[in-house]
């Protein structure tokens, strides 16, 4: 069901003509992914988040098509959306023991 809703959005997109993102929209887009990324408190999430966010992009950085750039963009923006909403909610479940990767050598 949330394949169609997205699908639907894609081609409302196409057909209003929306504009493609500029360069540095989408760089303003990952930065904030990996911002966003380093706020949970889990390594794992942490790293996870990292990694989706820049395979997501290293799978998109060939398109070329205006809305298919305004599709990935317009999913990204909903991607951060989650991700600052999971950041925060993970904050208020902070385990009181860190993980072992977090703990720095001395």
């Amino acid at each position: 069901m949330r394949n169609n809703i997205r699908e639907r959005e894609r081609r409302q997109m196409a057909a209003s003509g929306v504009a493609a993102p500029t360069r540095t929209e989408v760089l303003q887009l990952y930065r904030s992914l990996l911002r966003v990324a380093r706020q949970f408190c889990d390594y794992n999430i942490r790293e996870y988040s990292k990694r989706r966010t820049i395979d997501a992009f290293r799978d998109n950085k060939n398109l070329t098509d205006p809305s298919q750039l305004s599709a990935a963009f317009s999913d990204g923006k909903a991607q951060l959306e989650v991700a600052k909403r999971q950041a925060l909610v993970y904050s208020l479940y902070t385990p009181k023991v860190k993980s072992i990767m977090d703990i720095k050598p001395s």
